[in-house]
């Protein structure tokens, strides 16, 4: 007999990157693996590049744009004394400065790179490097720049949380960076290497964390290809706070209906959300097992569906608990924490 339970792919895969591939080819490879019709990443990782990229599956697309904005940490390795072109080692040398010999001391090397980095500390301007994925008329940069055809580019405003230097030894640094979304890591280093008075170039990548994923969690290629882990599609959105509904609501929530707080949450839970600006997490509570069903917002003491799971995932779902939900309509509040990011 056919069976007739619907089968989907929604969920979170989290890549350990391997040098060498795109940031696409990724996503092939994993959705593939895990027989996906729908899959993208949260955001982009050089050729070059190793290390964590989160690919969303099916559903889990629609919540990939909170990671997306969140901070990244990376350790990044760089060579002092030479730029290039494309600011790390693909590129061809446009600049090999001579130093003195007083620059070779390693310990008067790392002191100088200390003293360096608080002007590279929090809110500061940030030129993109030309061999970016930065678009200009529909065009990406790098295209412009393998023709030749260079521009001054403006400077754009980034956020470096923390600057830790791991490893210093002439002429070779390794450093642990946490920025903001936007931060160009390959500037970072040719800005420090100008500051120096030496040029540098980034020789080494890796993303070890995104938001409040950590790259202990994630997979190497064999690993996904042979049995893949797939994490819910509430995986990327841990952060937010929730709010557990039983049948009723949940029906009416999937029908696109506004609830009123204040029909289902006391006086006194309701002044516990009076500044919250952040979406919430809606979950079908059934059998005692919670089943995520998208996100809400609250505007002027009003609930208002944001961004909810396929309509096709809801029905299949609240017909599993159609007859055995409670019937008063309440709210649980849940796990009321602040954002990570």
């Amino acid at each position: 007999m056919r069976n007739s339970l619907p089968r989907w792919t929604d969920g979170v895969v989290l890549f350990d990157k391997p040098t060498g591939i795109s940031s696409q080819k990724a996503v092939t490879i994993v959705k593939h693996a895990c027989h996906a019709d729908k899959a993208g990443h949260t955001g982009t990782l050089d050729p070059l590049a190793t290390g964590l990229l989160a690919v969303c599956l099916g559903e889990a697309t629609k919540y990939s744009q909170d990671l997306f904005n969140a901070d990244k940490t990376y350790i990044t390795t760089m060579m002092f004394g030479v730029k290039t072109d494309t600011g790390d080692a693909e590129g061809k040398t446009i600049e090999q400065v001579a130093t003195s010999q007083e620059a070779f001391d390693p310990q008067n090397f790392a002191a100088r790179l200390e003293q360096l980095t608080p002007q590279f500390m929090g809110n500061i301007l940030q030129v993109p490097p030309m061999y970016s994925a930065i678009k200009r008329d529909g065009k990406p940069l790098y295209a412009y720049a393998r023709e030749g055809e260079m521009f001054d580019l403006e400077p754009r405003h980034v956020r470096i949380n923390h600057l830790t230097w791991l490893s210093v030894v002439w002429p070779v640094a390794v450093l642990e960076v946490s920025c903001s979304k936007g931060t160009y890591i390959r500037s970072l280093i040719n800005d420090l290497g100008d500051a120096l008075g030496c040029g540098a170039h980034m020789t080494a990548l890796r993303r070890t964390q995104i938001g409040h994923i950590n790259i202990a969690l994630a997979q190497e290629e064999l690993a996904i290809k042979t049995a893949p882990e797939i994490l819910p599609v509430d995986a990327l959105i841990t952060h937010l706070p929730e709010l557990i509904f039983n049948h009723d609501l949940a029906i009416r929530c999937k029908m696109g209906q506004r609830l009123l707080f204040k029909d289902v949450l006391t006086d006194a839970e309701i002044s516990n959300w009076q500044q919250f600006d952040q979406p919430i997490k809606i979950y079908y509570s059934h059998k005692s097992s919670e089943q995520f069903m998208g996100l809400v917002e609250l505007r002027d003491g009003v609930l208002h569906p944001k961004r909810l799971m396929a309509t096709d995932r809801l029905e299949n779902l609240l017909a599993q608990g159609g007859n055995t939900c409670q019937t008063s309509d309440t709210l649980e509040l849940q796990n009321m924490t602040n954002p990570i990011h």
